[in-house]
């Protein structure tokens, strides 16, 4: 039995894979020690992490797996990334009191290298560059038919004529 590789596994896929991978393991690790020995210093902050952890996890394992349930799953977590680490760093910026501790998103990352500010973005432009066929809205172009000689019911215009088009 052979089995495919994802086509967002490829190239510059796989670093991005392996940097969420590594941020996965990092996050999980910070949690996991924070909420196990720290968590009543600040439990906003070290429930966060664990949040975040558990986004990279599922980021991870998503932009790994083939198939639209993983890019629409990969889509939704890598947004949810970028949202978090945008409210959380600014949140952060404007009020440091309210996380007496840092999370993985504190200051957009800043304890990370801006990794987490800079991750879910070239994440989402990865995915906009691997979208698989037939995910996402058609591009329309003259007179109903998708540049690439689609029309939007997926009937192949290509061998009709120009008065067609």
């Amino acid at each position: 039995m052979v089995t495919q590789k994802s086509t967002r596994a490829v190239g510059i896929g796989r670093v991005l894979i392996a940097v969420y991978a590594l941020l996965a393991l990092a996050a999980t690790g910070r949690s996991v020690f924070q909420i196990a020995e720290q968590f009543d210093e600040a439990p906003l902050a070290y429930s966060l992490s664990a949040l975040s952890a558990v986004v990279y996890i599922v980021a991870t394992i998503a932009l790994v797996k083939r198939g639209t349930t993983s890019y629409a799953l990969a889509w939704a977590t890598i947004s949810f990334e970028l949202i978090g680490v945008v409210v959380v760093g600014l949140m952060t910026a404007l009020d440091p009191e309210l996380f007496p501790d840092d999370t993985v998103w504190s200051f957009f990352g800043r304890g990370y290298g801006f990794v987490p500010l800079v991750l879910p973005v070239l994440g989402l432009l990865w995915l906009v560059r691997t979208r698989p066929a037939g995910v996402g809205p058609a591009r329309v172009g003259r007179a109903g038919v998708d540049p690439a000689g689609v029309d939007p019911a997926g009937v192949d215009s290509s061998s009709r004529g120009d008065a067609d088009r």
